[in-house]
């Protein structure tokens, strides 16, 4: 009989299942629902907020496919992993009901509460303490709720983050992190626990913060409601949830000081660990607790993140033809291009607010446009160029904050699939890029090896992972791409004026 392992990634464009082979610690099957990407509904501008059930659903869907593909069978699956997206927001009623869409990690209209929270707090509180400004994560967005529609709120049993929320519709149980209470800025660090001031601050009561359990542990098991709707094996446990940078530094075995994680989904990011309780004095990149976090042996995730990443390459491919034209073209016609683009640039700040800017409203800008230059392959290449000099700016805050960053590990998905955005980013950073055969949905599967005890040690869970390639900086080209992101940065200044 096999040990299976079944990981979910709930993201904002689809939902993933991965089934993993715990003997050999390779996938088995794999399938993200849908085929398109999950709608986002946008009710008013800088309003990002999605049905959760939609979610549930899909989770359904994809896990009722590699179930089918992979044949299993009675007794095989012995452990579930839940990664999500980071900073969304659910609400539900004492009967699990959800009351409203959930406000998601890319809806902008709770920066003002989470300055005004930042003022009331003060910087000498929420900087040690909370390691970020409260800015327009979860808590905020909470706050809105409670301002702006106190009917909803009067209904509230309990808040969650959308992994949580998937667990519940698996268990019955309602339950959360102290990773995922960190992302949503709930946390003391110093104080180790909920932050009391942050609550009253907000006024919010603490009834509604769900009980706390461990990344890896036994956090509930399959209900037989919920295993008639999916099919898995009523009591199968839950044994590992965490948000997706989390979950993706560790699907890449980050978990030591000075390691690294990037993704270029539809939003990118670098993600660092730290043995220390680092934060940016302007909170424009942001500390959390990371998935291996002990009191006896720290653990911290500095993050820092662009929303507008792939997004805003899906909105050039539908731009530019949609289903008749393949990203591997866009990719082939960009290349083509010179280095700099012809003096093109793209500010790809286009998805919400971006915490690299202070949460301001930049947007996204084509700037230096010559109508009888510039074709497509200068656009593609802007892009990509415009969105890898993004993370290098925040890449560079990291860096003024002590983070040793020499090597950089990916997986090999997304916009790593482009040669030319792969290029970019370790000649303009200066780093080694090491890409791997793996994602969220499989970091998950490991982590609920871990959780449920099938895998002994971070080692053994760790077999499978493959390295695909290793890519190192030619020094020929650091000046040369130093150029074009000097060249960007000018004009992000000319913009911010």
């Amino acid at each position: 009989m096999r040990n299976l392992l079944l990981g979910l990634d709930i993201g904002s464009s689809s939902v993933k299942a991965s089934l993993l082979d715990a003997d050999t610690g390779k996938a088995i099957a794999s399938k993200a629902f849908p085929e398109e990407e999950m709608p986002i509904l946008a009710p008013e501008t800088g309003w990002a907020e999605q049905d959760p059930e939609m979610w549930w659903s899909y989770v359904k869907e994809s896990t009722a496919y590699i179930f089918k593909k992979a044949g299993v069978k009675k007794g095989e699956l012995k452990g579930i992993g839940i990664a999500y997206q980071m900073h969304g927001l659910v609400c539900v009623d004492k009967d699990q009901n959800v009351l409203r869409p959930s406000i998601i990690w890319c809806d902008s209209r709770a920066v003002e509460i989470g300055e005004k929270a930042f003022q009331g707090l003060g910087q000498d509180y929420c900087l040690p303490h909370l390691l970020n400004s409260p800015g327009n994560f979860t808590a905020s967005k909470l706050r809105w709720v409670i301002e702006n529609q106190p009917e909803i709120a009067s209904k509230i049993h309990k808040i969650m983050l959308p992994g949580d929320f998937i667990a519940m519709k698996l268990t019955g149980e309602i339950l959360t992190s102290e990773t995922g209470l960190s992302e949503g800025i709930f946390w003391d660090f110093k104080e180790n626990g909920l932050s009391q001031k942050l609550l009253s601050q907000m006024e919010i009561p603490q009834e509604w913060i769900p009980t706390v359990v461990p990344s890896f542990s036994l956090q509930g098991k399959v209900t037989a409601k919920a295993s008639q709707e999916t099919g898995i094996e009523a009591g199968v446990p839950i044994s590992y949830r965490a948000g997706d940078q989390p979950n993706n530094a560790f699907s890449l075995q980050v978990l030591k000081p000075g390691e690294l994680a990037t993704t270029a989904g539809t939003s990118g990011t670098v993600y660092g660990v730290s043995d220390q309780p680092l934060y940016d004095p302007k909170s424009r990149v942001n500390t959390f607790v990371h998935v291996n976090h002990s009191q006896k042996s720290p653990s911290y995730g500095v993050l820092l993140c662009v929303n507008g990443t792939g997004i805003l390459n899906s909105w050039l491919k539908r731009l530019m033809g949609g289903s008749r034209i393949s990203y591997e073209e866009m990719n082939s016609l960009g290349a083509a291009a010179g280095m700099g683009s012809e003096g093109l640039v793209f500010i790809p700040f286009g998805n919400g607010v971006e915490r690299i800017m202070q949460n301001k409203p930049v947007g996204a800008h084509l700037l230096g446009l010559d109508l009888l230059k510039h074709d497509k392959r200068h656009v593609i290449r802007a892009a990509q160029e415009g969105i890898v000099s993004a993370l290098t700016y925040g890449f560079r805050i990291m860096k003024e904050m002590g983070m040793n960053l020499q090597t950089v590990k990916a997986g090999h998905a997304n916009m790593f699939l482009s040669p030319l955005f792969r290029k970019t980013f370790v000649h303009m950073n200066r780093v080694n890029l090491e890409l791997y055969d793996t994602d969220g949905a499989q970091g998950a599967a490991r982590g609920a090896g871990i959780g449920a005890g099938v895998f002994q040690s971070e080692s053994e869970a760790f077999q499978g992972l493959e390295l695909l390639e290793t890519l190192e900086p030619n020094q020929n080209f650091f000046e040369p791409y130093e150029e074009v992101y000097q060249h960007w940065e000018s004009q992000l200044k000319a913009v911010m004026k």
